[in-house]
């Protein structure tokens, strides 16, 4: 007896799906719906994978029904599908996401006046990369990739230096062109030394261009001599070898280095090239080599792997400035591609989950049951109508039913419509059910998916217990993307410094991240009162509770820059520091005004007012006075 052998992998969640298998060879995707995944240079271990992005491409597109009649289904194109997939992707983005994403780096947000170098250099790169996040469209490049990442479970990105810019560019990439080299007998998780990036070019008969195929690649490998661009024998664009520098005249026994790339250092002992890198304390014996290569389909022979193809029948293409890209040395120790996973991938593995694979058979039960709902809703409004007995009038005979038409009917007649609106309300219950099945195993609760009527909700608290399982997810697909995004800034980083740019001229790579806002609901007045009352009972800090408003959503653009403008109106408080300290430089930096306090030996004299101002008489004469006359003419003083 023959035990049918079952096979778990990172795509066997979709063996429930007929259109997923194909019938004659069980495990591979169905040719006639996956003929891209069926393709010659595809790898047998890539094409559960490609057939598995293009199912889930459907179901985004609300085309699932159309791939299943493509699959052999011929009544599948009947079935009703109202965007469920697309809106549950579209939540679980956002919420990984954030309200905003923002660049940071440690030690860059300092309140010092004098910072330290290093401190000082951190801030200098938090606004260096800003800037290039700013001219790059970083957050739609974020939303593309994580709409794919969601979506199928991975995204990718690729940087390059592009010298017409000055700057490194980012690329979003499809990751079914996405074929990385992993290793056999070790961690699939590791990062991969050579990557391709291939895809079918469509023949065009119109101008006469065959069905070609085009393979980018990136490889880690060992510093080989320097090369330049030319031609071979059959006029093909390549890089070959600089000519070597003949023997000294002088030392003709000395072995002739190999030619090198300036700044290479070689080492005749071991025949290895080594190269200093700017982000590095000691030298690398590594560099990434490039190849963009294009093969005519027909003139591969054998069954090759994407891997496999042979160099030899490839044409190379050629850079803006006549670089030929046939193993060019982009001078880097590091491989320019980033893989994102949706998920935390499993031990030793690379790939990660798409946020539809545990709720997939779900969707498909939705679609079963507003197909249903529609037929049912058919009947309800246009009902089936039973007529008996013989009309009055025996010359018409009614086959329709329509508003407004009377019907005469003899002696026993009668009329009877069939009700078919308590099906079609169980079917909407059930619809019901299903969704909120969906939420629970997604973990997404009413108030995330904004199906919660707010006022139904009992307090803010409780909406915050009930994102406890949202809570859970988001840290977890948070995780698989911090690490990601710090390597993607560490590259930006190294690649500035390697097209040295001025602005990178003595700076060096520093820990960055891409931290995401908050997804919650808030509500804003509760914040606000809140962070009022916690710095008037003294609990919170300024920044403390600016932080929170901002946190909450409010337009709080720079935190530092708000405290001061709420300092610089507390003139209750700046009274009593000057109380406090005495001290008026103190109290103008507080205020953010300049306090210039006066000079002692400047001081202007005191005036003090006369002895007799008063009126009295002391019995004293003043001396000054003795000549001065009596205006009533008694000769007496004055």
């Amino acid at each position: 007896m023959g035990l049918r052998e079952v096979v778990i992998h990172a795509w066997s969640w979709l063996n429930y799906k007929p259109v997923y298998s194909d019938g004659d060879n069980p495990g591979m995707p169905n040719r006639r719906a996956f003929p891209e995944a069926n393709a010659m240079w595809v790898p047998e271990d890539d094409q559960k994978r490609l057939a598995a992005y293009k199912l889930l491409q459907a179901y985004d597109n609300n085309q699932a029904a159309e791939l299943a009649e493509a699959g052999g289904d011929p009544g599948a194109r009947d079935r009703r599908e109202f965007g469920d997939p697309a809106m549950f992707l579209d939540t679980v983005m956002s919420h990984v996401l954030g309200r905003e994403q923002t660049i940071t780096v440690a030690g860059a947000d300092t309140d010092s006046e004098q910072p330290t170098p290093e401190e000082a250099m951190a801030a200098r790169v938090q606004d260096l990369l800003r800037t290039w996040a700013e001219d790059e469209l970083l957050a739609m490049r974020v939303q593309q990739t994580e709409r794919k990442a969601v979506t199928l479970g991975d995204g990718v990105y690729r940087l390059a230096w592009e010298p017409g810019k000055n700057r490194p560019v980012l690329r979003v990439h499809d990751p079914g062109f996405y074929f990385p080299i992993l290793p056999e007998d070790g961690d699939a998780g590791d990062y991969p030394t050579r990557v391709h990036f291939a895809w079918d070019l469509p023949a065009d008969p119109r101008r006469g261009v065959k069905a070609r195929l085009r393979r980018i690649t990136y490889e880690l490998d060992w510093i080989r001599p320097a090369t330049a661009s030319g031609v071979d024998q059959a006029g093909r664009a390549v890089r070959a070898p600089l000519p070597a520098v003949g023997p000294d005249p002088d030392s003709p026994d000395t072995e002739v280095p190999p030619p090198l790339t300036a700044g290479d250092l070689y080492y005749p002992e071991t025949g290895a090239i080594a190269r200093q890198y700017p982000w590095n304390d000691t030298p690398s014996y590594v560099t990434c080599y490039l190849t963009d290569a294009t093969w005519i389909l027909e003139d591969i022979k054998g069954n090759p792997d994407v891997d496999a193809l042979p160099l030899a029948a490839a044409t190379f293409a050629t850079r803006g400035d006549g670089e030929v890209l046939d193993h060019l040395d982009l001078m880097l120790d590091f491989v320019p591609v980033i893989h994102l996973p949706n998920t935390v991938p499993p031990a030793e593995e690379h790939w990660g989950q798409s946020s539809l694979a545990k709720v997939l058979q779900i969707f498909d039960e939705l679609t079963s049951a507003d197909t249903d709902s529609a037929k049912a809703s058919a009947t309800t409004g246009a009902p089936v109508v039973g007529v008996w007995g013989k009309a009055a009038d025996s010359r018409l005979e009614v086959h329709t039913i329509q508003a407004g038409m009377f019907l005469k009917l003899g002696e026993g007649g009668g009329m009877e419509t069939l009700d078919t609106s308590r099906n079609l309300a169980e079917l909407r219950s059930h619809v019901h059910d299903l969704e909120e099945r969906a939420a629970k195993v997604a973990r997404l609760p009413a108030v995330a998916l904004g199906t919660l009527d707010p006022s139904q909700a009992p307090s803010g608290y409780a909406m915050d217990v009930s994102l406890g399982p949202l809570d859970a997810l988001i840290a977890s697909m948070r995780l698989a993307r911090d690490h990601k995004y710090t390597l993607l800034l560490k590259m930006v980083q190294r690649l500035f410094m390697a097209g040295q740019h001025p602005d990178w001229t003595g700076l060096r790579v520093m820990p960055a991240r891409l931290a995401f806002g908050s997804y919650k609901p808030t509500d804003k007045a509760a914040v606000l009162e809140l962070a009022a009352a916690g710095l008037k009972g003294g609990v919170l800090s300024l920044e403390t509770a600016v932080q929170m408003l901002r946190e909450a959503g409010f337009p709080i653009e720079d935190a530092q820059r708000e405290i001061e403008r709420i300092q610089a109106r507390q003139f209750e408080q700046a009274r009593a520091l000057a109380d406090a300290t005495g001290d008026m430089t103190l109290v103008g930096d507080f205020l953010g005004v300049t306090v210039t306090e006066p000079d002692p030996d400047d001081a202007p004299p005191p005036n003090l007012p006369d002895d007799d101002a008063d009126g009295s008489d002391d019995g004293q004469d003043d001396e000054e006075d003795g000549d001065e006359t009596d205006p009533q003419g008694n000769g007496g003083n004055t």
